[in-house]
């Protein structure tokens, strides 16, 4: 198969993973023509087109012969990991582990009395919900890696005891091993978890909700919102959004107009936590996925944004001490700089069907933006 006669010149970069060409079509081919067409039909990889100031472009990419090989074993046992202690914060959230005991209970080991199985497996209606939240917000970015041939790591999962993670865990990440063709893969990888993670997670959130119930007029008479209950004893008043407070107003309705507030089932605060996670995935800093979406969107504009955001997360500090807490993790994890690195062409625009999919992003990140996630 040769695509040499369709075109005007061409540029290979071979990489690690993959080769990636760049070739300038023939006008008279640019439509594409059949003969191109059929050509492209034994190409032994992918392809798409771009419209750049000289004409249009192929961008052809193949996969190396050779391919990492993936350490499976591990991300099973993270996976695994984060489910059990995922799973004992829902416990203690159903009321079956005593959160004053949680410790001793947690440090049993692997106990061999089915008390604890059963006490544990509560907890499961909190678990499963949430790893499937994360699990398709990785996935999202791990199949579209892939479908660009990029080398991606599957996802891997970050366990944690309740105490200080509060729900079990830190989440999970992927790591994109190689660098990225231009910035419409950029824009496609980046969007695509927040996305995927965001469709599971409302539906998530909706059931919650219709399974939560209104607290009687004396325990929430002096808040109102959705209160978060370690087994009998409130724990915190979880922040609206506006999509949890559009959400809630549809769902609950006006079945806690006596009080003002309900008590939120372990259902309802894993979509909430799944809100959350999209929304500090979608801060337009470093390298998060908004970092990425913006980078990819307008890159002169990545650095200064990038700063003012930063800024803005430290004087939101003074109303929850978490976004201090998230902006200095940002800022080890980035060692310091909020840029973003670049791609192997920057200089290719962004095709145009990308700019709504840029303003939806932005309107994502607007919906699921709560400015005190927590407060007691």
């Amino acid at each position: 198969m040769d695509l040499t006669p369709y075109l005007l010149a061409w540029r290979t970069t071979p990489l690690r993973d993959r080769e990636v060409v760049d070739a300038l079509v023939h006008p008279a081919h640019a439509g594409p023509s059949p003969e191109l067409a059929r050509a492209l039909a034994e190409w032994p990889g992918i392809y798409y087109w771009a419209d750049e100031p000289d004409g249009r472009h192929l961008v052809l990419t193949r996969a190396a012969p050779s391919r990492r090989r993936e350490r499976w074993l591990l991300h099973a046992v993270l996976l695994a990991a984060t489910l059990y202690t995922i799973t004992f914060a829902g416990a203690v959230m159903v009321g079956t582990v005593p959160y004053d005991g949680y410790w001793t209970f947690f440090l049993r080991g692997v106990p061999e009395t089915s008390a604890f199985w059963r006490a544990w497996s509560s907890g499961l209606v909190f678990s499963l919900p949430l790893l499937a939240i994360l699990l398709c917000h990785e996935l999202g970015h791990y199949v579209t890696a892939r479908r660009y041939l990029l080398d991606v790591s599957p996802p891997y999962f970050i366990p944690l005891p309740l105490v200080p993670s509060f729900i079990g865990t830190m989440g999970a990440f992927i790591r994109l091993r190689t660098l990225l063709s231009d910035r419409r893969q950029l824009f496609d990888v980046g969007l695509a978890g927040p996305i995927a993670g965001f469709l599971v997670a409302l539906p998530v959130l909706a059931v919650g909700l219709a399974r939560s119930h209104a607290l009687p007029f004396d325990r929430g008479s002096d808040v109102h919102g959705m209160v978060l209950f370690f087994g009998r004893e409130p724990a915190t008043v979880l922040g609206d959004s506006p999509i949890t407070w559009l959400v809630r107003q549809l769902v609950v309705g006006r079945a806690d107009a006596g009080a003002g507030a309900i008590a939120v089932h372990p259902l309802a605060f894993a979509g909430w936590v799944g809100m959350f996670v999209t929304m500090l995935n979608l801060l337009p800093i470093s390298q998060l996925d908004g970092g990425h979406i913006l980078y990819a969107a307008l890159p002169r504009w990545h650095q200064r944004v990038a700063r003012i955001f930063w800024v803005g997360l430290a004087a939101l500090g003074w109303l929850w001490t978490g976004w201090l807490i998230w902006g200095l993790l940002v800022l080890v994890l980035s060692r310091g700089r909020l840029g973003h690195p670049p791609v192997l062409d920057p200089y290719r625009p962004l095709p145009p069907s990308r700019r709504p999919l840029a303003w939806g992003a932005l309107a994502l990140f607007a919906l699921t933006f709560a400015p005190v996630p927590f407060h007691l």
